[in-house]
């Protein structure tokens, strides 16, 4: 809460007033205060009253040709002065901020992008190197509220989220496949059906993973339900229940890597994958996107497909 004291100087355009008060105490003459302002001379005597009434004690003496600062306009002078210094200072803070090269990015992606967006990041900050950047993982249920409090500039989303109050781009595909150990007794086999693989263990991320909704969205269109096996709260853990022979999963064909095929695991050819899917950008309704989150959109527009195909063929 704003000191009663300094109310008064709120009410009456001080700024102006004390621009028109620092040139006069700067040249002695309210003539060229005047004319260095390009202010009519009786508009900078208006100015000059209207301060000395805030102030409520005279600011200036005149002897001669040549105008004097009184104590009071000497106290007021200095404070003037500290009162430029801190906008100037506030300016080059903002100046940074709308410019590109030193600004600042917060970006929260989802946990299946902790591969492709720490590249796709990495290859920006390569392009501006004097800016700063901030990379949180998360599943979709922390990442959801995360944009409902506005914690970031911009969320990367496996796929896309159906709320009316955000603004989501297209960014780049994220197909899902279905991944299993490559000894898998389907490994080698071809245009398996989805029953066939609703009948195999399955191991399933936690409540409030973004993959673990698209997976049950899946069974419940085909009018099937999955044998969950695990439910496990990392890609990782996943990806060692595979490993040891528990079961398969449907996760974004990126979750492990970028790398053609990850070690010891297969995608199997089931009918209908990969499906189709895609990471999009998304960010509140309103929210004003810096210049810095706006140019690694415009980046990311560019760059992203080749970051995710790096080491695909």
């Amino acid at each position: 809460m704003l000191n009663s004291g300094i109310r008064r100087y709120l009410k009456h355009g001080t700024l102006p007033q004390l621009r028109v008060f620092e040139a006069i105490a700067r040249l002695g003459s309210l003539t060229r205060a005047a004319e260095e302002i390009h202010i009519a001379q009786p508009t900078a005597s208006v100015q000059i009253k209207k301060l000395s009434a805030t102030v409520g004690l005279p600011l200036f003496e005149q002897v001669g040709k040549r105008v004097y600062l009184t104590d009071a306009g000497q106290r007021l002078h200095a404070g003037c002065l500290d009162v430029f210094r801190a906008l100037t200072a506030l300016e080059e803070t903002l100046n940074g901020m709308r410019a590109v090269e030193s600004g600042h990015l917060r970006l929260a992606v989802s946990s299946t992008g902790k591969y492709f967006a720490p590249r796709l990041l990495g290859a920006f900050i390569q392009r501006y190197p004097g800016m700063n950047a901030t990379l949180a993982i998360h599943n979709q249920k922390a990442l959801t509220e995360r944009l409902a409090n506005n914690e970031d500039d911009l969320y990367l989303f496996a796929a896309p989220i159906a709320r009316e109050d955000v603004v989501t781009q297209m960014l780049v595909p994220n197909p899902l496949v279905v991944f299993a150990r490559n000894d898998h007794p389907l490994a080698s086999a071809r245009r398996i059906s989805f029953a066939r693989i609703a009948a195999e263990p399955f191991l399933m991320r936690e409540p409030g993973s973004g993959i673990r909704l698209l997976a049950m969205k899946l069974f419940e269109q085909r009018g099937l339900a999955p044998r969950i096996r695990l439910e496990l709260g990392t890609d990782e853990a996943i990806k060692e229940a595979i490993l040891a022979g528990l079961g398969v999963s449907i996760l974004s064909r990126f979750t492990f890597g970028l790398e053609p095929e990850p070690k010891q695991l297969v995608c199997l050819d089931v009918e209908g994958f990969p499906l189709e899917n895609h990471w999009h950008f998304v960010y509140p309704v309103g929210k004003q996107l810096s210049a810095t989150a706006r140019a690694f959109m415009d980046f990311a527009r560019m760059e992203a497909k080749a970051v995710a195909r790096e080491g695909v063929p």
